[in-house]
């Protein structure tokens, strides 16, 4: 029974990294309570539910970044499949085939069940950052097939027995990545990385200058990574915070951002099927390309101000906004710069229709609940924390203790959805509060 329940919550583990959880502990002098929100709430609302729409917000705002023939903005819309070799040779091609036959994780199409298993050496390399000249020194062969074939049939690996080498482990997942059908990055994006790379910024004069502007390639870079399938994003999300994280101990492993890039770009920008000779000129662009998306990946996985509050209002029903530009011509009353830094004050403690609902349904269910030690503490956690328009502030009478409570569907459930429906308003602080200390204290 032990057993079996360690391998649930290693598994719960893997796929909870693929989670995207905020915690803010900005408090307003009247609210001292921790507030759950995600920032990204109707970018990602928007995402899954208007994909189309989705879609045509993020491409218009890359055009204003960078210029894109027509052929290669067809290629990141996905109407023009990218001209490529067709092949690289004989022997690579059936050698290729033959992995795509052999497992279910190497040589696939990428998967959420694949990153799950891959998931396990990546978690136990960032444990093991400090040996020197990861990435860069092969490991054993034989161990690594093992390895390898414990993978594809999906079980579950324990790399803390020390029967396998970091380096064993770093090699495979260089493997891995390099017998994926495309590189991480995609075909599709490739002629687009290639243009952030030449963002430069310009003179007093407006001439161009080499200077790279990191603020207009970290945008791009944001937009681009946004039109990643989802599989491909999570997964390169994994991989530039180990590669980050590694280049902070290159004291130690002797492994800078350049170096980890060298060893990295091959598999997450370069096309398939092309050698170094076929890139020619484009070669230290990818390269300078991959480093910088190491050094600066902490910044690449959020969506800029502007995407968020274009997100905002194409569900309060401005839908015509697609761009940054089309956000700037608003009057001042109607948008604020996104651009800005925000100075939040405290809210008015009067619900919105919205929050109010989502609370009376939270205390709907609190007094529901069979009597016990908990509700009551449930009970005067509302009590406690609300003011005039939140449900506390006329208590319910619990029900009978002799009566049946009904059954409804899931509380935790309720609970979570209310809590992010509410992380993405801010019309009641106090509804806010209470909300989120129930939630902590249901599941602290």
């Amino acid at each position: 029974m032990a057993a079996g329940k360690d391998t649930n919550v290693k598994k719960q583990n893997k796929r909870g990294t693929l989670c995207n959880a905020i915690i803010s502990h900005e408090t307003c002098a009247a609210v001292r309570q921790p507030v759950i929100f995600n920032p990204d709430f109707f970018v990602e609302k928007l995402r899954h539910e208007r994909p189309e729409v989705f879609a045509e917000m993020v491409l218009s705002n890359i055009t204003r970044l960078i210029d894109l023939p027509g052929t290669e903005f067809a290629q990141l819309q996905g109407e023009v499949d990218p001209k490529l070799p067709n092949s690289g040779g004989f022997f690579r091609s059936f050698n290729f085939l033959k992995r795509k036959e052999k497992g279910a994780v190497f040589g696939m199409p990428l998967t959420e069940e694949g990153i799950a298993q891959i998931y396990q050496l990546i978690e136990y390399l960032s444990k093991n950052l400090h040996v020197e000249g990861l990435f860069r020194v092969p490991g054993n062969s034989v161990r690594q097939q093992a390895l390898r074939e414990m993978l594809d049939s999906g079980e579950d690996i324990d790399l803390e027995t020390g029967d396998y080498h970091p380096n064993d482990v770093a090699t495979l997942l260089k493997v891995f990545l390099g017998e994926l059908p495309e590189p991480l990055l995609t075909h599709r994006h490739y002629h687009a990385h290639l243009k952030v790379a030449e963002l430069t910024l310009f003179d007093d004069k407006g001439n161009k200058t080499s200077v790279p502007d990191k603020e207009r390639q970290i945008e791009a870079l944001q937009l681009l990574l946004m039109l990643l399938p989802p599989a491909n994003r999570s997964l390169l999300k994994l991989l530039l915070d180990l590669l980050y994280q590694t280049a902070r101990q290159q004291d130690r492993n002797r492994m800078s951002a350049f170096n980890l890039a060298l060893m990295f770009a091959p598999h997450v920008m370069w096309p398939r099927n092309m050698t170094a000779s076929d890139l020619q000129e484009n070669i230290n662009k990818l390269n300078n390309g991959m480093a910088f998306l190491i050094k600066h990946s902490q910044k690449l996985f959020r969506a800029p101000p502007y995407i968020r509050e274009l997100a905002r209002m194409q569900f309060a029903g401005s839908k015509t906004l697609q761009s940054k530009d089309d956000l700037d011509l608003l009057p001042s009353h109607e948008a604020e710069d996104p651009a800005a830094p925000s100075k939040r004050t405290c809210p008015d403690v009067s619900a919105g229709p919205h929050t109010e609902e989502a609370l009376k349904e939270l205390f709907r269910h609190v007094t529901n609940m069979p009597d016990s030690a908990r509700k009551k503490k449930l009970i005067r956690q509302f009590v406690k924390q609300s003011t005039p328009g939140t449900p506390g502030y006329d208590c319910q009478t619990p029900p009978c203790p002799g009566k049946k409570h009904p059954r409804s569907r899931s509380f935790g459930g309720i609970i979570k959805v209310s809590v992010i429906c509410l992380g993405c308003r801010w019309s009641s602080s106090a509804g806010l509060a209470a909300v989120a200390s129930i939630y902590l204290t249901l599941f602290s």
